[in-house]
């Protein structure tokens, strides 16, 4: 009996007697992150800290957001501090110029927005509130960071469902818009071949930051601490005077914060409050924002198609979501796929930053008339 009783004293003090169908889930999920990210290189450096994170949290027992490091690196997520100097590492690596030789690509970044709206007005019928369906809508630019900000500023309750969304499906970006691009345009359109595009100045791309902030602070207040942080690590960057901080920001900053966002994005994906009919809706809601984003996108590029005769690939509409700089990679294969001479990826990147300001000016507005 005392051998018995050891073993069952042992037993209780393990998590296996805590272990439940619903943390069998969830270590799956996780598992299959990492698989994507390992096996089809879907945005390993996003998915495979993640999907570690959802298995580590989804052991039962740990309670990781309790006590110790998760707890302390939660306070930095919910405070806009991980969002934030995301978007100056994001800044740093990004090229406006795209944007400024092409600026109708602007056209498509806001097109692409629709995707937001429409599944707020369906979040809200589902019976979220007006706040938390503008928060849930975010996702639909697929872009982890802006929909943290979002969340934190309009529905923090709902912060970690929302982040989990907004990162899953911004890196299964390659997987989820192709078919919708298809299913849109026709063999033709996505073989269009566009002309280069013209060669932008470096007194173009110092103003652009710089003018963009301004303009932007100036009517949407709201939306400063975000645009501003895109700003000035691209300042950084096109400066030509603060290389090395350019450098700092667009790599090992931007590496060190991604790991411990996504990683605690992960741990916040835990079984008992990740699988409730709540987090179930945001999640299926938000995969069709972002799908709806995709699909009004491509049809501002079908309409740029025809009005310039023919000159625009529709395909670059796509990448008007603000998942930068992966959907404008999908735009370039699916048109290389179409074309083996077309070389879509400036035309897109344009689109794409297009996107990620038009996603930070819609949410900045649904902010300011919510909160």
């Amino acid at each position: 009996m005392d051998v018995i009783d050891r073993l069952l004293s042992v037993y209780a003090v393990t998590g296996i007697q805590a272990l439940t169908i619903g943390h069998i889930v969830m270590l799956m999920v996780g598992s299959l992150f990492i698989y994507l990210a390992i096996t089809k290189k879907y945005e390993p450096l996003i998915l495979l800290p993640l999907g570690f994170g959802v298995i580590m949290t989804n052991l039962p027992l740990g309670d990781l957001l309790g006590h110790g490091l998760f707890e302390q690196l939660y306070i930095p997520l919910e405070t806009e501090v991980f969002p934030l100097l995301i978007f100056v590492g994001v800044g740093a690596l990004t090229d406006f110029g795209p944007l400024i030789a092409y600026p109708y690509s602007m056209l498509c970044g806001a097109a692409a927005q629709a995707g937001i709206f429409i599944v707020m007005v369906i979040s809200v019928a589902l019976g979220f509130t007006l706040a938390e369906g503008a928060a849930i809508g975010s996702t639909g630019g697929a872009d982890g960071p802006i929909a943290v900000w979002a969340a934190i500023r309009l529905a923090p309750h709902l912060l970690g469902p929302i982040a989990a969304a907004a990162y899953s499906y911004m890196a299964l970006v390659p997987l989820i818009q192709p078919p919708i691009m298809r299913a849109l345009t026709t063999q033709k359109e996505r073989a269009t071949m566009m002309e280069q595009l013209r060669p932008v100045s470096k007194r173009e791309k110092i103003i652009f930051p710089i003018a963009m902030t301004v303009l932007v602070g100036v009517i949407i207040p709201e939306a400063i601490p975000l645009v501003g942080a895109l700003a000035v690590g691209n300042l950084l960057r096109e400066s030509g005077v603060t290389d090395r901080l350019a450098s700092t920001a667009g790599n090992e900053m931007i590496n060190i914060i991604t790991i411990l966002l996504t990683l605690t994005v992960g741990v916040t994906m835990q079984a008992e409050t990740f699988l409730v009919v709540a987090t179930i809706q945001i999640m299926v809601v938000s995969l069709l924002a972002f799908a709806l984003g995709t699909a009004s996108g491509v049809i501002m590029g079908k309409i740029l198609y025809f009005l310039t005769g023919g000159k625009v690939n529709p395909l670059i509409g796509s990448a008007g979501v603000s998942a930068i700089p992966m959907a404008a990679r999908v735009s370039q294969n699916e048109g290389r796929r179409a074309n083996d001479q077309s070389y879509l990826l400036m035309h897109a990147m344009g689109a794409n930053v297009a996107g990620v300001i038009g996603t930070t000016v819609s949410i900045g507005i649904l902010i300011a008339l919510i909160s």
